[in-house]
């Protein structure tokens, strides 16, 4: 509690204060363009953000199945491990895609036919009650197997999941709007989208409430995990509501919205709506451009929805400063916290999670984050969690990714851009670890990359450089029917969609 109320009490430091300033940087709801621009960096800048945009676009481009468009969790497989497809890992690979094929990295006639193999498979999978289908009621399992595309394993803890299923579909109508040609396969791949969009049920997923459940398993039945408040469940009502099939009313936002003054609030000096992990600020803004638009409630607050994921992400780098808990590593310049590997291992049941003489305790895989009434930091870094706010706050992400890579260098930053995470405070060589290694004088350090992590440094890195995924998604009807009806007005939503 006494670390708590002390990360509340700090102010943004006047370093911070100095790089807004410099930056020129005005309030979203008037400007038109990210803080400051790609074309404005030094060409070293430029050549190093280019290179990590497109290696790890080659993440999804090298690791997918182009005979059904599965894409895995996390790759490289690990020798004895679970190995699987991972739904939302493929909503953000159709959106790579497309980037790939606007940076020359890859040929559009190969982006389309993976793009129609992948919508073809879940257009046609089999959708049912039984325990080895893909999907159900429109939705589809969380992971799948990378080659019969059937629910993995047809394990029980492999659930449908309405969230996963939303970053699925993020790619499926980005792939709609994007592919607009007159050919044949392309006029294919925007019916099937449609197809697919139209089929999700998303009044089954509420089980009669306003609210949409997390998961469903043919084993258990609903969750009854309803998402409320403000977290990454922010872009699923946006689809739900935007459904013209099975569309939920506009008293859904309301309910998603009205607990939202529990997590608004002071954190290390920024007024904002608190998330912990930084993934909550960036997934949705992945495919949706928040800039001068803004429902009731940021219309209250007098802020949209980027300038709140630019105070969230200024939180957490002003909270790696101050490091209350005394992590090895934290700075001005490597900092991120949000959804990621990490260092421990399998915890046997009824085994302590912690050992003996540990002071502090580590986790494996778990949403890291830092915020109001949220704190999970374990001292573990993930590249994606600054990276993925480059569209937000490039003059504090740029030399953020320039440090890690300048320290860690070859540990970190490898064939696919950064591994998942790293822990320099991990330093033990006689513990289990589930991924990774431990580097002397480094610490523990990841060796596989993750799908939901990667997609984001992508998608955001190109809305940084060229608007290309905003552009393309706000032209998409259904996304503007969602924000409509959840009450969003202003900036580029209230003007005809572009041809």
């Amino acid at each position: 509690m006494a670390c708590k109320n002390l990360v509340r009490a700090i102010n943004v430091n006047v370093f911070t204060l100095l790089l807004v300033l410099a930056a020129g940087w005005q309030s979203p709801l008037h400007a038109k363009a990210p803080p400051s621009g790609f074309a404005a960096l030094p060409k070293q800048q430029q050549a190093m953000l280019d290179e990590l945009e497109q290696r790890t676009f080659e993440y999804f481009h090298d690791s997918a199945n182009p005979a059904n468009g599965q894409m895995p969790d996390h790759w490289p497989e690990q020798p004895g491990s679970d190995y699987f497809s991972s739904i939302a890992s493929i909503g953000f690979g159709l959106t790579a895609y497309g980037i790939g094929v606007e940076r020359g990295w890859m040929k559009r006639d190969e982006a389309v036919k993976r793009t129609l193999a992948t919508l073809k498979f879940f257009h046609d999978a089999e959708q049912g009650d039984q325990s080895d289908a893909t999907g159900n009621h429109g939705f589809f399992y969380h992971f799948l197997d990378m080659q019969t595309g059937k629910r993995y394993h047809s394990a029980r803890w492999v659930e449908l999941s309405s969230v996963d299923t939303t970053w699925l579909l993020y790619g499926v109508l980005f792939a709609q709007s994007y592919y607009e040609r007159n050919t044949k396969d392309e006029k294919e791949i925007r019916q099937l989208a449609d197809d697919i969009y139209r089929r999700a049920d998303w009044k089954w997923f509420t089980d009669g409430n306003p609210l949409v459940e997390g998961g469903w398993t043919p084993e258990h039945g609903y969750d009854l995990n309803y998402y409320r408040g403000y977290n990454e469940a922010f872009g699923l009502y946006i689809l739900a509501l935007g459904s013209p099939t099975f569309g939920l009313g506009a008293d859904t936002w309301k309910r998603w919205t009205e607990t939202y003054d529990k997590t608004w609030g002071e954190f290390q000096g920024q007024t904002h709506l608190g998330g912990g992990p930084l993934f909550w600020h960036q997934y949705t803004h992945a495919w949706i451009d928040f800039r001068g638009i803004q429902d009731d409630y940021m219309r209250a607050k007098g802020i949209d929805y980027f300038t709140n994921s630019q105070r969230a992400t200024l939180a957490q780098r002003e909270y790696a400063i101050h490091n209350p808990m005394q992590w090895k590593g934290y700075s001005s310049t490597i900092w991120g916290l949000t959804a990621c590997n990490g260092p421990r291992g399998h915890t046997p049941k009824g085994e302590p999670d912690r050992y003996a003489s540990d002071p502090k305790r580590f986790y494996g895989y778990i949403a890291r984050g830092a915020g109001i009434d949220y704190n999970i930091d374990d001292g573990t870094i993930a590249p994606t969690a600054a990276a993925s706010s480059i569209a937000f706050v490039p003059e504090i992400v740029i030399p953020a990714i320039e440090e890690m890579k300048k320290r860690y260098g070859d540990n970190v930053y490898t064939r696919y851009g950064f591994v998942d995470a790293f822990n320099p405070s991990f330093t033990y060589t006689d513990r289990p670890i589930r991924t990774g290694k431990v580097v002397p004088d480094i610490g523990w350090v990841d060796n596989v990359y993750i799908g939901i992590d990667q997609g984001p440094i992508v998608a955001m890195l190109e809305n940084y450089r060229s608007d290309f995924v905003w552009k393309v998604m706000r032209k998409n009807a259904y996304i503007r029917e969602g924000l409509k009806r959840a009450g969003f007005t202003g900036g580029w939503l209230d003007k005809p969609a572009a041809k």
